[in-house]
Parts: C-alpha cells; sequence; structure tokens
C-alpha cells in the first residue's frame, strides 16, 4: 500500500470512528446491525426524540455510514457498506455477547 492509498483509508477510517465516538450514534449502527429499522423503531428502542434521533441520524447519512428507504411516509435505515457492517459486527461480538 503506498502512502496516497494510506492517506485515503485513514480518512474514510476516521469518519467511521468519529460517528462511533458519539454514545448515540454507536447505538443507533448497533440497532442497524443485521437488520432495517425505521426512525419511529429506532426512537422506541433509544428512547429519543424524534428531533434528536434525526440529527444523529442526519450526521451518518452525511458520513454515509446508513442508506435510506422510503416506503410511504415511513423512512427505514440500515448500514451502507461492508466496512460499516464489519466493524459493527465485531464490536457487536466483543461487547454485546
Amino acid at each position: 500500500m503506498d502512502v496516497q492509498e494510506m492517506e485515503k483509508n485513514s480518512a474514510q477510517a476516521v469518519v467511521l470512528l468519529k460517528a462511533m465516538a458519539n454514545e448515540r450514534r454507536l447505538q443507533i449502527l448497533c440497532l442497524l446491525h443485521n437488520q432495517e429499522l425505521s426512525v419511529g423503531e429506532l426512537c422506541n428502542k433509544l428512547a429519543l426524540s424524534q428531533s434528536a434521533l434525526s440529527q444523529h441520524l442526519a450526521w451518518l447519512r452525511r458520513d454515509g455510514l446508513v442508506n435510506t428507504r422510503k416506503e410511504a411516509q415511513t423512512v427505514y435505515y440500515t448500514l451502507s457498506s461492508e466496512e460499516v457492517k464489519a466493524l459493527i459486527h465485531l464490536l457487536h461480538n466483543l461487547y454485546c455477547h
């Protein structure tokens, strides 16, 4: 791996790690581990207001860590990439068993 490629890859890793440095965003990513959830379902599971949750989801969308799917008036979220899924899977295995 050359230095330019390492810089690009490390920048991508920093984006993911910064998002995960916030406890609520990490919880959102963990809840999306292997499942799709709506905004309402996430609100109920996290006991967050919809406005607070929306701010965290906007951060995750901006950084490309989650995908959205809209069905009528409901927005569903999933993890976006194999890298995000792999890291959340690793954290899940380390801390959630």
